[in-house]
C-alpha cells in the first residue's frame, strides 16, 4: 500500500469569483479552458508573451474550475492569472472588480497517485502531516488522483513535514520533481519549523482547534437540497486516436505539422460538452485538468444528459457534498481538511471501502460522501458547530 507524491512544475494562483459575477467572468474562464485561443492574441504576438504552464501538446499542467452553490473558484498557472484574468478584471468597474479575489502569493501543486490507499483514510494521511506542521493547504480529489495546493514559500517546510511523518524522499531527475513514496509507517509525530502560532502537537488537539475555530466563525455545515453528484472522467486520448479514421497522404503532412497543437490532443466532443455545462450556469461542476490524467469531472447529476457518451465512470453511484462556507476565515488557516475529515472517519467508524473525498475551493470546502453517509455526517458535524448559549 503506497502512493507517490510529486511537485508539479510551475506556480499556481487561486481565484474567487462570486456567483453573481460568474457570467461576467465566463469569457476569461473559457479562454483559460481553451488555451488554443491564446494563439489569436495578435496584440502580443512575440514569443516572450507566450503563456507558461502548458505541456509540449499545449495541455495545462494543472487547472481546476469549480462552480458550487457558494462560489466559482479557479486554480490556474500564475501566468494565466496574470495575463488572462487580471487584464479582464481591470476592465470592470472598481466596485465590481473588488469582489473578484485573486489570492496574493503563489501556490505549488502536489500530485498524489494513491493506488491501494483506502478512500476514507487517504485524505487524512495526506493532509495530517502538513496540518500538524502548521502549513495551510487546499485539497482537491479527482477521479484519478488527489492534488494539494500549498504556499510556494512553504516548499522546504512541506518536504520536512512529509519526511518527519514517515515519507521517504527520492529525487526523480528525469521528471524534475521530488517524489515521496510512503507505506504504513509509524509517524515520528515531530513538527517542522513552527509558524508564529505553534501548531497542534497531535491529531486530537488539531481536531479540537479546528472545531473551536469553525464554531467561533459561525461555520455551519449544510447539504444543498436535491444536489447529487457523479464522479466521472473523459477518455484517454490514446483511445480517441485509435478510433480516428486514416487520413490521405496529402492530409497526413498537414497533420504532422500540427501534431503539437491543442486541438489535435483533446477530445473535442468532451470539450464541447464541458463548455455547454459551463455556459448553463451549473449548480455544481468541478473540472480538473492535469497533464498526466484524462479530464476529471465531479458533476451535478442533472448535467449528465449534456455529456452523453463522452464520459466514463460509475454514474450509478451518487455522492452528496456537505459544504462549509469559509468566507470568514483567512486562506492561511490550517487543519480544516484534516480536522473535519478526521472527525468523520473517527465517529463514523469508516472502513477501507468507505468513500470520502474533499474539494477545497477558494473560500469554501466540501466533504463528499455517498448518499447514505452524508446524512449521518451532517448529524455529527451540526452539533459540533452549533454556537453554545
Amino acid at each position: 500500500m503506497n502512493a507517490q507524491i510529486s511537485f508539479l512544475n510551475g506556480t499556481y494562483t487561486l481565484i474567487h469569483i462570486p456567483l453573481d459575477l460568474y457570467s461576467t467572468l465566463l469569457q476569461p474562464i473559457l479562454r483559460v479552458l481553451l488555451p488554443q485561443t491564446q494563439n489569436l492574441n495578435v496584440s502580443q504576438p512575440s514569443p516572450e508573451h507566450e503563456l507558461e504552464g502548458l505541456s509540449a501538446e499545449n495541455q495545462h499542467g494543472f487547472l481546476n474550475i469549480s462552480v458550487t452553490p457558494l462560489e466559482c473558484s479557479v486554480v490556474c498557472h500564475s501566468s494565466w492569472a496574470m495575463n488572462v484574468f487580471l487584464p479582464f478584471i481591470n476592465t470592470l468597474p472598481p466596485d465590481v472588480a473588488k469582489n473578484v479575489i485573486v489570492f496574493q502569493g503563489s501556490y505549488m501543486v502536489l500530485s498524489i497517485i494513491s493506488a491501494g490507499v483506502d478512500a476514507a483514510g487517504r485524505v487524512i494521511e495526506l493532509s495530517s502531516p502538513l496540518a500538524l506542521a502548521g502549513i495551510p493547504i487546499f485539497f482537491i480529489t479527482t477521479y484519478y488522483s488527489d492534488f494539494i495546493l500549498v504556499p510556494s514559500k512553504e516548499r522546504r517546510n512541506v518536504i520536512k513535514a512529509l519526511s518527519s511523518h514517515g515519507f521517504e524522499l527520492s529525487e526523480n531527475q528525469s521528471d524534475f520533481v521530488n517524489s515521496f513514496v510512503y507505506g504504513r509507517k509509524n509517524s515520528t509525530g515531530q513538527s517542522v519549523s513552527p509558524p508564529s502560532t505553534p501548531p497542534p502537537s497531535n491529531a486530537s488537539e488539531l481536531q479540537a482547534r479546528t472545531f473551536d475555530l469553525l464554531q467561533k466563525r459561525h461555520v455551519s455545515p449544510f447539504a444543498a437540497d436535491g444536489l447529487q453528484l457523479v464522479q466521472c472522467s473523459g477518455r484517454e486520448i490514446s483511445q480517441l486516436n485509435n478510433s480516428c479514421c486514416h487520413r490521405s497522404t496529402g492530409r497526413q503532412a498537414l497533420t504532422m505539422d500540427h501534431r503539437q497543437s491543442w486541438i489535435e490532443n483533446v477530445d473535442t466532443k468532451l470539450y464541447t460538452c464541458i463548455i455547454s455545462a459551463l455556459v448553463s450556469r451549473p449548480r455544481f461542476m468541478s473540472l480538473t485538468l492535469a497533464q498526466d490524467d484524462p479530464p476529471s469531472l465531479l458533476l451535478d447529476r442533472k448535467l449528465l444528459p449534456l455529456f452523453g457518451d463522452s464520459i466514463v465512470g460509475d454514474i450509478d453511484t451518487s455522492f452528496v457534498p456537505i459544504f462549509l462556507d469559509l468566507v470568514n476565515l483567512s486562506s492561511g488557516v490550517t487543519g480544516i481538511v484534516c480536522g473535519v475529515a478526521g472527525r468523520l472517519v473517527q465517529d463514523m467508524h469508516m472502513i477501507e471501502t468507505s468513500e470520502l473525498s474533499y474539494l477545497s475551493t477558494a473560500r469554501a470546502g466540501a466533504v463528499i460522501l455517498t448518499e447514505e453517509q452524508s446524512a449521518r455526517a451532517l448529524s455529527i458535524l451540526q452539533p459540533l458547530l452549533e454556537k453554545e448559549g
